[in-house]
């Protein structure tokens, strides 16, 4: 079960409307800045942390711990879909506001999720500032010096948003933490804009990463076509990670997309794996890299080290959060990838990311 599949049709009325156009969800942004500016103008948002990687890294799994530790905050589902206007649809939805039971999201893979659960809906801003990025067969990545009319100014208003909602509930939350994927496509760009923020990039080993991505975008293949709407409301928080409406960041722009072979295929995710952690390495100076495999089997050492470099809250986190931290499924799938020379970059590549962890293997 996932979360737009529980939408009645009052709810997937309301969602068409809010995302008919940029337009919409700007406009409803500017209505929410006349009205309530006061309450949020003068929030500092200079040391954000943004999570980001590949799908299937566990960004999730680490948005989840952020989203636990007094201070941060996060999207959550309940900000669907104004996601650009969330103290105006706070205002608007309180009247009919629902309970936060927890079910499976439509990964399948055991995370619960509920209207009160953190969500990466900051995507949403991207898309409305910068469309031509979005190609249809890729998107395009975003150089240091890129530039859109007051973009800054207005992601920095949104920030502020964000913290004010959360501080409605939680006093005392005074700073953002999102997980956005396509992030990894504007690192540089990010830290220009943010200079003390921290950027977050879990890593996984290779195979049994690729072969989680491949999974899921089957998953979404079959999920696109039994259910229109899933496709829409993925299409609509900028989420074209799988499925059929897969887009590959292209990194390379010597590397044509389609040379990766078709993405039902292991290869072709492999090799999306090269790419990206090969260009995360060109801005490795920016970014906190993470094995994944070692958080989730050592959480509490994880903890400790976030508590080191990112927030103090880490080292005394709430009781039973390094609990949340699992390990990932392994897959065994050596013997399926095709080329072995693919094999032998993902590997040796996977040896210096390990290398660089903020948290080392035991």
């Amino acid at each position: 079960m996932s979360r737009e599949q529980n939408y009645s049709p009052l709810d997937r009325a309301i969602h068409r409307i809010a995302f008919s156009s940029r337009a919409i969800q700007l406009s409803a942004a500017d209505i929410e800045h006349a009205l309530y500016s006061r309450q949020y103008r003068d929030i500092p948002t200079d040391n954000p942390v943004f999570i980001t990687s590949l799908p299937r890294a566990g960004t999730t799994l680490l948005l989840e711990i952020f989203s636990r530790i007094p201070g941060f905050a996060t999207h959550r589902y309940r900000d669907m879909p104004f996601i650009l206007a969330p103290l105006l649809w706070k205002r608007i939805s309180g009247r009919f506001r629902k309970q936060a039971s927890l079910k499976e999201r439509a990964h399948a893979d055991g995370m619960q999720v509920g209207y009160d659960s953190p969500e990466a809906f900051e995507e949403v801003l991207w898309c409305a500032h910068w469309p031509k990025k979005y190609r249809k067969d890729c998107i395009l990545t975003w150089n240091t010096d890129d530039t859109a009319p007051g973009f800054r100014d207005l992601f920095i208003g949104h920030m502020q948003k964000i913290i004010a909602l959360r501080a409605m509930d939680q006093p005392g939350v005074d700073r953002y933490a999102s997980k956005n994927n396509a992030n990894i496509a504007r690192i540089g760009l990010l830290k220009r804009l943010f200079p003390k923020a921290h950027i977050l990039v879990p890593f996984r080993q290779p195979v049994d990463h690729a072969a989680s991505m491949h999974r899921q975008h089957m998953n979404f293949l079959s999920r696109h076509v039994e259910d229109p709407f899933s496709k829409r409301y993925m299409h609509d928080i900028g989420h074209f990670e799988f499925g059929s409406l897969h887009r590959p960041i292209h990194f390379n722009s010597r590397i044509d997309p389609a040379s990766r072979g078709q993405p039902d295929t292991l290869d072709y995710w492999l090799a999306y794996w090269i790419d990206t952690y090969e260009h995360i390495m060109q801005q490795q100076e920016h970014v906190m890299l993470l094995s994944y495999e070692y958080a989730c089997n050592h959480g509490n050492a994880t903890l400790e080290v976030f508590g080191s470099l990112i927030d103090p809250g880490f080292s005394k986190p709430p009781q039973g959060l390094a609990e949340i931290f699992h390990s990932p499924p392994g897959y065994n799938m050596e013997s399926v990838i095709r080329d072995s020379k693919l094999l032998e970059r993902a590997l040796a590549l996977h040896e210096r990311l390990l290398e660089m962890s903020i948290v080392k293997p035991g």
